[in-house]
């Protein structure tokens, strides 16, 4: 079993940053990749940015170039910067870590870009 607990979330103007964290415990050598989604209103959730155990990167299109993805493996944390954040960023932000048997999903830390 993996336990992920994200935090950072909270409200910025537009053009402003913030880092989220994803605190990962349980089963953590059992991780291969962890990732970051998001869910804006009435939308569906999609993929942010993903990092894999060797540090391997991708990323949405509408975030590359203001959002790194980074992962502490001896903390067992992961981590995503964001800067220059739009409205449309706003949004419930997800971490999630994969193993071969499971995705283990957080309970999602809320991002608001609003003037």
């Amino acid at each position: 079993q993996v336990q992920v607990v994200e935090s950072g979330g909270g409200l910025v103007q537009p053009g402003g940053s913030l880092r989220l964290s994803c605190a990962a415990s349980g089963s953590m050598f059992n991780i291969s990749d962890m990732g970051w989604y998001r869910q804006a209103p009435g939308k569906q959730r999609e993929l942010v940015a993903a990092i894999t155990s060797g540090g391997s990167t991708n990323y949405a299109d509408s975030v590359k170039g203001r959002f790194t993805i980074s992962r502490d493996n001896a903390k067992n944390t992961m981590y995503l910067q964001m800067n220059s954040l739009e409205p449309e960023d706003t949004a419930v932000y997800y971490c999630v870590a994969t193993t071969r048997v499971a995705n283990y999903w957080g309970q999602g830390t809320q991002v608001t870009v609003s003037s």
